[in-house]
């Protein structure tokens, strides 16, 4: 432990011995960290050293340029400032010594760029350099002058620096010293922002009216810097209000009469002095009133509004409107009325509530805020709101939220107007939706009144709300007007709803009903509005009505309401009209994502009783005896399989409570219980048969979700992991106990094509397959084994059925064309294997996925498949082989590959060799490219590169002429960008095969096409 006597010894030596700028760059910074760490730690021991101190400190830190050693020093002279806070002190004496050494760093600039850092460095100088230039009202006298004259600079961050700088020493140095220099800082800040704006306009800027604009960096800070000053001094107010330039201006506003008159630099001034004296109005009670006494009553003449009379406080006459359209005095009255309710906002309502009344602006206000309410009413309720007057629309929506959302305490306006402007916004919502521009303002506006409502507590205007706006909005979902933008009355439902939990409880009770009516219209009648509109209310549920739920961490009512409700509907409906295919696919669709997400938010308890309800009415619609089971059947037998082809062509309803069971099945959780989990199998096995594809997902979700084994009493009711793959792949697979993912011992009748005599079924079952293929590998159960040796099999058909003797009972039951589009399948069922599903087996909905699962197939999967394409000799066998390869390794991850990266380029270029033969293969041979694009251009890839740049290069050149897709030809171009960074004398010698293709793709159609073909023309030119 240092004592304080041996480290002020050690500042003695250091001040006395230590030459530090002659020292290196690593001696000085840990020089600089020696007296950082005495000041920081020691500063009592070294306080008494006074002058020796700072000189010694002076000496050695002049002259010093690294960074690093940069933000030591600035350190230190804050340190130095805290140990002498005294203005008298023995600092007094060094200040302009110490201020012209950190001076003549400002601004921090780098005249010579090393690296993607410099701006993080730059920062953290600036910063510090910042913190040291406010250390002491010392350095006023010196750093003043040098800002003001650094705001007159040519470099625009010069003048962003020096306006943050002056902010932040305003308070540091005191109102006492600033003052001085009150009238210079106006007016370089009027220069900025007023005489010489530098907005532009922003992207929202049609949805204000035309009034968006997006100040730069350099109005910015001297917005900030103006806002800083005000609060710490009147006088700053006083100059702002008696400037010259800013009164002539705001006078001259009166006699403009229409925006579109109005020049783009009048606008900008326009922004910036509502800026300025908006500034000035919020900052405190005191300049609030000089700005209403300088310039309100000039606004109301212009807009020809004269006070209220006692009278007429509290309705709504016929002769209300504005007598002259203004704009500019429109403007700032509105940002008048904004200044107002921040300052409002910014003071307890249990203070100063009784003085705000005799407060000039609050008088004023109240005066004028009466018939200002009901002119900004009545033109919006008038027939010249339209697009040539979307800025005065735009104004009015704006001073209706205002008005209306002021803290209770100082609401300017009476019950009756507040319940008026409620009920013209959603007037405007529930009737105007043809004016787009109007409409979204209007809601916006509903939108900040009801979250000022939720942010400041008031029972009054919440019930007032409730009544006015949530009521109609409700009633507007109710309604049976669908034919005209339901999209845009739902969100209007779904944005005020989320504003407060009570308001989304009623709009969701809403959609229920309007759920129930239209359901009904287009499931029994297949009205085609009705189909459309119930989709629509069903995707507000699915994609943000439940999410919202779930982020605010309610309970798991409202999807549990919704789960039964739609089963309610579909009881109540005795038959199905699907009268428009199309659409009545796209409502199933719609009711079963909501459906699975519903069930998928639920506890267990939650999910049972959904779970039971759907199971007792497939009970009750006889689905299961239709399908040809009874409840004591505990396996499929063939006459089933082969009866019931035409399952989804029999009924569609049928098809709809299957496809929904499904989905409540998808969604479940591992311990939820089943109600009869052997029946469920016997119906979704005899549905993927038939093509239901849900049935394959719900069975999918069963096989990775199940327990390996059950017990207790409701054990006869449920079904254990192994007794459904035994009902499975009795079904399907022949399996027998010797089988293994050896590669040599692939079993070509592993499916049992002797029990699915129609052609469909055989897909089906390859479909099925791979579905339940995917649930045991995320589960890391073995049996995957079974099904992928299967699929191996059907792969090594090649349509010459007749010379195999282990094939024969194909002859029977398929032809030639039948075996290429099994065998296709078969290859497809690897990308179901192995790619992430959004519609079951995702942590959304429960799946139990072991880590790493597709890092394990991939390593089983791969050496079977590239033996299998050695041994092969069939061309049709090989292009099935690397559909299969092409899928196992695009959705693998990037690591493994690498690993592999020497045996698998090959194989990659092969495979986008045969598979671009047929066009219909694009999107594969998409994603294989990715996967070579990813070995390219990571550093674990580079050695198998090199070892294949030739192949690779010439397979690249191939496909920058791949008409079928600009997305193939892109990446194979920027692919071939990346092999120019591989050394040269592997690449060299294609250097010129290269330039000529790819002087092709400069005349591609496609602009993008061309702009990478340059890109890369130049990269391969530059060791020409």
């Amino acid at each position: 432990m240092v004592t304080d006597s041996e480290a002020k010894a050690v500042a003695l030596s250091y001040l006395q011995n230590l030459q530090v700028q002659a020292l290196g760059q690593h001696d000085r910074k840990l020089s600089f960290q020696l007296m950082e760490c005495i000041l920081d730690h020691y500063a009592g021991a070294i306080r008494d050293l006074g002058d020796v101190l700072l000189y010694g400190i002076c000496e050695a830190i002049d002259g010093e340029k690294d960074p690093d050693c940069l933000v030591l020093v600035f350190h230190i002279i804050e340190s130095l400032a805290k140990l002498y806070p005294d203005p008298s002190g023995p600092l007094s004496k060094f200040a302009q010594d110490l201020f012209e050494i950190l001076g003549s760093y400002f601004p921090i600039h780098f005249t010579h760029r090393k690296g993607e850092d410099d701006d993080s460095k730059r920062e953290e100088l600036s910063r510090a350099l910042l913190l040291a230039f406010a250390s002491t009202p010392l350095f006023e006298p010196f750093s003043m002058p040098l800002l003001l004259e650094k705001l007159s600079s040519s470099l625009p961050s010069a003048k962003v620096e020096s306006f943050r700088y002056i902010c932040y020493c305003t308070p540091k140095y005191g109102s006492n010293r600033m003052v001085k220099y009150a009238q210079a800082l106006w007016s370089s800040i009027k220069e900025a922002t007023f005489i010489s704006p530098q907005s532009t306009v922003s992207a929202e800027s049609e949805l204000m009216g035309g009034m968006g604009f997006q100040d730069n960096d350099i109005m910015t800070q001297a917005f900030v810097l103006l806002q800083e000053v005000i609060q710490q001094d009147s006088i700053f107010t006083n100059l702002v209000l008696s400037d010259k330039d800013i009164n002539i201006f705001v006078n001259s506003l009166i006699e403009s009469m229409d925006f579109g008159d109005i020049p783009l630099l009048v606008r900008q001034k326009l922004h910036a002095a509502g800026h300025i004296l908006s500034v000035c109005a919020k900052s405190s009670v005191a300049s609030c009133n000089k700005v209403f006494e300088t310039y309100f009553p000039l606004l109301m003449d212009a807009l020809v509004i004269s006070p209220a009379k006692p009278s007429q406080e509290s309705y709504l006459d016929d002769d209300c409107s504005f007598v002259k359209l203004n704009f500019g005095a429109l403007y700032l009255c509105i940002e008048f009325l904004g200044a107002c309710r921040c300052l409002t906002a910014s003071f307890d309502n249990f203070t100063l509530v009784s003085d705000f009344a005799n407060q000039t602006w609050c008088a004023m206000l109240h005066t004028f805020s009466v018939p200002l309410m009901k002119g900004f009413i009545s033109f919006l309720g008038s027939n010249i709101v339209d697009n040539a007057h979307n800025a005065f629309a735009y104004l009015c929506v704006k001073g209706l939220q205002t008005l209306s959302t002021f803290p209770a305490s100082y609401v300017p306006v009476s019950k009756p107007l507040y319940d008026s402007s409620l009920l013209k916004l959603v007037s405007i919502v529930t009737s105007e939706i043809n004016k787009t521009f109007l409409w979204t303002s209007a809601l916006k506006a509903l939108v900040e009144i009801s979250l000022f409502i939720d942010k400041c507590p008031d029972s009054e205007r919440a019930s007032c709300f409730k009544s006015t706006v949530v009521e109609k909005i409700v009633s507007l979902i109710s309604s049976g007007d669908i034919t005209t933008s339901s999209s845009l009355k739902l969100q209007a439902a779904y944005d005020i709803g989320a504003t407060r939990k009570e308001f989304m409880v009623k709009i969701v009770r809403g959609l229920d009903e309007a759920i129930a009516v239209h359901f009904s219209a287009a499931y029994e009648l297949g009205n085609l509005e009705s189909d459309k509109f119930t989709t629509e209310l069903l995707d507000t549920y699915s994609n943000r009505v439940l999410p919202w739920f779930l982020e605010t961490g309610d309970s798991e009512e409202i999807p549990i309401k919704f789960a039964l409700s739609i089963w309610a509907n579909i009881e109540n409906s005795r038959c199905i009209n699907p009268r428009h295919p199309d659409n009545a696919r796209n409502l199933l669709g719609a009711t079963m994502t909501a459906m699975k997400k519903a069930v998928g938010s639920c506890t267990v308890e939650g999910q049972e009783m959904i779970m039971n309800k759907s199971y007792e009415l497939l009970l009750a619609s006889n689905c299961f005896e239709s399908m040809g089971f009874q409840s004591d059947n505990c396996s499929i037998k063939l006459k089933v399989l082969q009866q019931n082809h035409n399952f989804d062509s029999s009924t569609h309803r049928y098809e709809w409570l299957i496809s929904l069971f499904a989905s409540v099945i998808i969604a479940l959780r591992p311990h939820t219980c089943l109600p009869n989990g052997k029946m469920m199998m016997q119906l979704f096995i005899s549905a993927i048969l038939n093509g239901h594809v849900p049935s394959a997902h719900a069975l999918s979700a069963l096989v990775n979700k199940l327990p390996s084994q059950i017990t207790g009493i409701n054990s006869f009711r449920s079904i254990s992991l192994e007794e459904a793959l035994d009902m499975i792949f009795g079904s399907f697979i022949r399996t027998s106990s010797n089988r293994s993912m050896s590669g040599n011992e692939i079993d070509f009748g592993g499916l049992k094509l002797d029990t699915l005599r129609i052609q469909s079924a055989k897909s089906n079952a390859v479909i099925g397959l791979a579905w339940i293929g995917k649930a045991l590998l995320m589960r890391g159960h073995e049996k995957v084994k079974d099904i992928t040796m299967t699929l191996l099999g059907l792969l090594m058909l090649d349509g010459n059925i007749g010379d195999s003797n282990q094939l024969q009972e194909w002859n029977e039951v398929c032809d030639e064309e039948n075996v290429h589009q099994l065998v296709k399948c078969a290859a497809d069922a690897f990308h179901i294997i192995m790619s992430d599903s959004e519609e079951c087996l995702n942590r959304r909905y429960h799946a139990v996925i072991r880590p790493l699962y597709k890092q394990r197939f991939f390593s089983s999967v791969i050496p079977i498949l590239l033996s299998l394409v050695v041994k092969s000799e069939s061309p049709s066998v090989r292009s099935m082989l690397y559909r299969a390869f092409a899928h196992v390794v695009s959705d693998t991850p990037l690591t493994p590959i690498l690993s592999e990266a020497k045996k698998l380029i090959p194989i990659l270029l092969d495979c986008l060799s045969i598979l671009s033969m047929d066009v219909l293969d694009k999107d594969i041979i998409y994603k294989v490219l990715l996967v070579v694009s990813g070995i390219l251009t990571d550093k674990n890839g580079e050695e198998a590169v090199i070892g294949n740049a030739p192949r690779i290069i010439n397979q690249l050149l191939d496909l920058t002429a791949y008409s079928p897709s600009m997305a193939v030809r892109e990446t194979a171009i920027q692919c071939l960008v990346a092999m120019s960074e591989l050394p040269h004398i592997r690449i060299y010698p294609l250097r010129t095969q290269v330039l000529q293709s790819i002087s092709k793709a400069l005349d591609d159609p496609k602009r993008i096409i061309r702009q990478e073909a340059v890109r890369c023309r130049s990269a391969w030119y530059v060791f020409s």
